[in-house]
């Protein structure tokens, strides 16, 4: 796998990523209790109840539309399922963790391996969401008194509880437009599954990035056997493009202080979008910092024991999956750019699909794919655009008219035929009727390029010769 090496005075330094995601499952209520899981709720602190707020003497409850997602999930990258699984108690202590730890899995997660977009994945598994906090400064709700004009931290629990899904990759990544890719084609996959919008503006999915640069003395050097450099992790990544600058800061940000004659300290680090900088959060914790431990309130899962979570079950409920799609449209003779538009958007696609089916000619596909991609900024009637496709194939049509009949079209609807009619754009194909243009203009210029003599063809018939058939006159005339 390709790799970016940066070289500093006989030193070389190689950047290596591994990406941790966390995504909200949109299931219909939340991963231990009945509180609803709505993310577009304004109002805050309503989806909430006893359980997800850790009252004492409640009793957590696995939802199993989560479990299956998960696993679900893990048969589309081909990862192994797991035949046990159990929660864990992840121990810290943080105003948006009510119950004082979080539920979560730590030794025995869903899904083990896999890859996705030929990058190895570690592990998949579940847990609870947090909390949400909003800091306010200068404090709204202090109109007077002791602490007027301090920071206020609020704090919303509709989203503690939420199923959250952690995936986990390996660090195989080097350069910054391999982790933002791997980020797309995940959220893709989610999306293409139904178990998460995954909108990181609304923060349903959200990045953090290990990054460490490896450093050697040795003349061209390949790296291979040497340890990885110190990791430092990077959270509060909400885009995809801060993703890609967060590595690539941070990238330099390390190389200089190895360059120093210092070393990388190992910690949790944020992402400042209006700085365009990462900043010193607190020191990295350990497994071991987290007191992981079982939790004592959820039974113990055996998933072969579950007949809706056997592979091959799982496995049929698959949709077409997002490589699966590009394979098969490329094979239709598109372009790889349409290709990702239609993989991408799933309205084009659809429209696509639509389109196509209407057509019933394989051989037009390409023809019908570019007047979607190029002329289109929404769909029209399927019908319509086959129409205009065959009317340009035929000869019936130019492309030029094609374009303006489209765009008549979009705005106000309409037969194309019955269009073309009105506006005058039926193609003229007539040999004997293109001959005597022919003549005429080759007499008023005998000496001019066949470029130039179709132009004026084109002008004399107000651009209804079809230009094909006239090159082919003049090409018979001039030889």
């Amino acid at each position: 796998m390709a790799f970016v090496i940066c070289h500093f005075m006989g030193k070389d330094y190689k950047l290596t990523i591994g990406l941790e995601i966390h995504a909200e499952l949109n299931t219909k209520t939340k991963m231990f209790c009945n509180s609803a899981n709505h993310p577009d709720e304004r109002r805050p602190n309503v989806n909430i109840c006893p359980v997800c707020m850790g009252y004492p003497g409640t009793l957590p409850v696995i939802n199993k539309e989560a479990v299956r997602s998960i696993l679900r999930l893990g048969v589309a990258v081909g990862g192994e399922l797991a035949d046990f699984t159990e929660f864990d108690r992840k121990n810290y202590f943080y105003p948006d963790i009510p119950k004082g730890y979080q539920i979560s899995q730590y030794k025995y997660p869903l899904v083990k391996g896999g890859s996705l977009n030929g990058i190895k994945i570690t592990r998949i598994h579940l847990e609870e969401d947090t909390a949400k906090s909003t800091h306010l400064s200068p404090a709204p709700l202090l109109a007077q008194g002791e602490g007027k004009g301090g920071e206020v931290s609020l704090i919303d629990f509709n989203r503690a509880g939420v199923p959250l899904m952690e995936l986990v990759t390996e660090p195989v990544m080097h350069t910054s437009e391999e982790a933002v890719k791997f980020a797309k084609e995940l959220q893709l996959l989610l999306q293409y599954l139904g178990i998460s919008n995954a909108n990181m503006e609304k923060g349903e999915m959200r990045v953090e990035a290990n990054i460490s640069v490896q450093r050697s003395d040795l003349k061209n050097s390949d790296f291979q056997g040497q340890t990885l450099g110190t990791k430092v992790e990077v959270k509060n990544i909400n885009s995809f493009r801060a993703v890609g600058k967060a590595v690539e800061f941070e990238y330099k940000r390390q190389i200089e202080i190895l360059e120093n004659g210092n070393e990388v300290i190992q910690e949790t680090r944020g992402w400042d979008e209006n700085v365009g900088a990462t900043f010193s959060q607190r020191l990295k914790e350990s497994a071991h910092d987290y007191r992981y431990f079982p939790e004592p309130d959820l039974p113990k899962l055996f998933i072969n024991e579950v007949p809706d979570f056997t592979r091959t079950v799982l496995a049929e409920s698959l949709p077409e999956l997002p490589w699966q799609k590009r394979e098969r449209l490329l094979k239709l003779g598109i372009t790889a750019e349409h290709a990702e538009i239609y993989v991408t958007q799933p309205e084009w696609g659809n429209y696509f699909e639509e389109v196509i089916e209407c057509l019933g000619d394989i051989r037009l596909i390409p023809l019908a794919s570019n007047y979607i991609t190029s002329d289109l900024k929404k769909p029209v009637e399927p019908e319509a655009l086959v129409e205009v496709i065959k009317m340009v194939d035929s000869g019936e049509l130019s492309s030029r008219g094609a374009k303006d009949i489209l765009k008549i079209i979009e705005i106000k609807g309409g037969d194309p035929g019955q269009i073309a009619k009105e506006k005058n754009l039926i193609q003229e194909n007539s040999k004997e009727v293109l001959k005597k243009v022919v003549e005429e203009v080759l007499n008023e210029n005998p000496e001019a390029s066949i470029q130039f003599l179709i132009g004026q063809a084109m002008k004399k018939t107000e651009n209804k010769a079809n230009p094909k058939i006239l090159s082919e006159l003049f090409e018979q005339v001039k030889n």
